[in-house]
């Protein structure tokens, strides 16, 4: 019996009607936590002033639009890869399966997805990848906004549960204090092992540990 075989990617076209939904994500590049992602329909009866790469934006001015897309948009998702999907699959994969997640989510069916950077997941649907596309277009400025704001609350939220790293600041990036807290403390269960600073840094703390 012949097997089906999987759609291939699509190539875009930009006059295809219907619905785009823009995909971005936050936190590849921090030695702690998951990674996240959003997909974000927007509505062209409500436009959202000042969306942007979120990276270039104030942590208020994100905040203020982080509620204004989650009210405005025809849908949004939010969607996570676990430090130990990380681990297991690698970050690359990881945060294409958070992108398939967050697309996936999403109340309606986009006709065509536009990717933020130079890759994009297995989709079932037409999509294209678009370097630098949070300065684009402006769903994945939004889906941009909303990865990062929240991946910054979930760092918040681990700086709680383990107050010696300083994840409120650094929000898990390799920081010269990250690096000296891990070396000290040693890597907490949302440390992503498969990362080298972290590995070093919890062989180095294994050898300094009393036996």
């Amino acid at each position: 019996m012949a097997t089906v075989p999987e759609p291939a990617q699509f190539a875009f076209v930009f006059d295809r009607p219907g619905l785009m939904a823009g995909v971005d994500e936050a936190g590849r590049g921090p030695l702690a936590g998951p990674v996240v992602a959003a997909a974000v329909i927007l509505d062209e009866l409500q436009p959202i002033d000042g969306l942007g790469d979120s990276k270039a934006l104030t942590a208020r001015r994100r905040e203020r639009l982080f509620d204004e897309i989650r009210a405005k948009a025809l849908a949004c998702c939010i969607a996570e890869a676990s430090v130990e999907e990380i681990d297991r699959l690698n970050i690359l994969h990881a945060t294409m399966l958070a992108m398939r997640r967050a697309v996936e989510g999403l109340r309606l069916r986009p006709a065509r997805v536009l990717v933020d950077g130079n890759r994009i997941p297995t989709l079932r649907i037409p999509a294209e990848a678009i370097v630098k596309g949070d300065a684009k277009v402006a769903a994945i400025s939004a889906a941009s906004i909303l990865a990062k704001v929240h991946r910054d609350r979930l760092c918040a939220e681990l700086h709680t549960l383990h107050p010696g790293y300083g994840f409120d600041v650094h929000k898990g990036y390799p920081t010269a204090a990250h690096l000296d807290a891990l070396r000290r403390l040693g890597p907490c269960e949302q440390h992503r092992r498969s990362y080298a600073p972290v590995r070093r840094a919890e062989l180095e703390h294994a050898c300094r540990s009393p036996r």
